[in-house]
């Protein structure tokens, strides 16, 4: 996720990020100027169609489609930002429930039962490393706490790592239960921060496996194609050759809420404007290191 202070205007219009649409849709903004000017040379010079000619009212078909396109995109920017702010609730609740169950668990668990909270020290960042790696549909050892009573080695990379641990988590509050240290009336104590972990992770999926349908995208993106390349034959008679910087600035706009809205719908992968999981994952971590110190 990008870092930006929101009130540096004069960056924002000069400078170009990496993640800026401009990059991305360069080589279809130099498709669409290199037709629009083949096109108007045709029109003007070659073919010397004049402004009384019909082909002139096509500019009404596209005032006219104007306000649907227009509302099209709102709704489809709306609904991928609705994801990308779902997206980032949840990540938050994961925090707090991290360190809640962290402080409950360091409350209710002696203190000389070192191993038992070395062992919640490490697998509650554990399971949040591995969702965010489980939602990019990776994995890294490297991020995790090894620990002798759940190695690595001994994950199952092929099934559903975030599950795995959670049910390690689970399992070890009731052997601690079985062994007098925590009273059933603790379980329900510690059920809500529990089961919300996977909770989280089933809507996290949901966001990640349930894309906006194929038929909306499709039809949204054949529209700004045919919109953007009908535009200079609508309004090359009253722009003439300005018209091809008129289509370009045109194409930019409408195909740049697309690309936003295409980005941020999947808000957990590592584009500039998905959500910052990583550094959530580093302050969970941090957070729950800092309950058992």
């Amino acid at each position: 996720m990008v870092d930006y202070n929101p009130k540096e205007w004069f960056r924002f219009i000069f400078y170009f990020h990496k993640a800026d649409t401009v990059r991305k849709l360069m080589p279809w903004l130099l498709s669409i100027g290199a037709y629009s000017t083949i096109l108007a040379f045709l029109i003007i010079e070659y073919w010397k169609i004049g402004e009384d000619a019909d082909v002139r009212n096509i500019s009404l078909m596209h005032s006219l489609l104007g306000f649907v396109i227009s509302m099209l995109l709102v709704f489809r920017t709306n609904t991928a930002y609705d994801r990308w702010w779902e997206g980032r609730k949840l990540w938050g609740s994961l925090v707090n429930n991290s360190r809640n169950l962290a402080l409950k668990i360091d409350s209710l668990v002696p203190v000389e039962d070192h191993q038992s909270r070395a062992f919640f020290k490490a697998m509650i960042p554990n399971f949040a490393y591995a969702l965010k790696n489980h939602l990019r549909k990776s994995h890294k050892p490297n991020e995790l706490t090894d620990l002798e009573e759940f190695p690595i080695s001994e994950l199952q990379q092929n099934e559903h790592i975030p599950l795995q641990y959670a049910t390690a988590i689970f399992a070890r509050v009731l052997a601690l239960q079985k062994k007098g240290i925590l009273f059933p009336e603790h379980l329900l104590l510690l059920n809500t921060e529990l089961d919300s972990f996977m909770n989280i992770c089933g809507a996290c999926e949901r966001i990640k496996n349930t894309p906006i349908p194929f038929s909306y995208s499709s039809f949204l993106k054949k529209f700004i194609f045919v919109y953007c390349i009908t535009l200079p034959i609508g309004y090359i008679f009253s722009l003439h050759y300005l018209v091809i910087p008129f289509v370009v600035f045109v194409f930019y706009i409408l195909g740049s809420l697309e690309v936003i809205a295409e980005e941020i719908e999947d808000p957990f992968g590592k584009d500039a404007n998905d959500l910052p999981t990583d550094s959530i994952c580093n302050t969970i971590r941090t957070s729950v290191g800092q309950v058992f110190n």
